[in-house]
């Protein structure tokens, strides 16, 4: 298993994207920012790239990034309790 940083900018007043947060929020995760999460998953990065590109325009952004120790930050501390058990 692994921890992936999900982050993207949405540009689209019109669209819908319930099925894009829906879809992040099936896995285990914590949100770190208003435009990024970090999950735990077995799946490769390129995997979830495809199940979330799918939900979202070609205008917006998506990166999916692979994260792992050392790491430094500061937020909430059930985030960064998170971030010190999943990475």
């Amino acid at each position: 298993m692994a921890a992936l940083l999900v982050t993207y900018n949405l540009k689209s007043q019109n669209q819908d994207y319930l099925d894009f947060y829906s879809e992040i929020e099936h896995y285990f995760h914590i949100k770190l920012s208003p435009s990024s999460y970090a999950i735990y998953t077995n799946q490769p990065a390129s995997y979830v790239y495809k199940k979330l590109r799918s939900s979202i325009e070609e205008k917006d952004s998506l990166y999916i990034i692979p994260l792992n120790k050392p790491w430094a930050g500061f937020g909430p501390r059930e985030n960064r309790n998170w971030l010190v058990n999943y990475l």
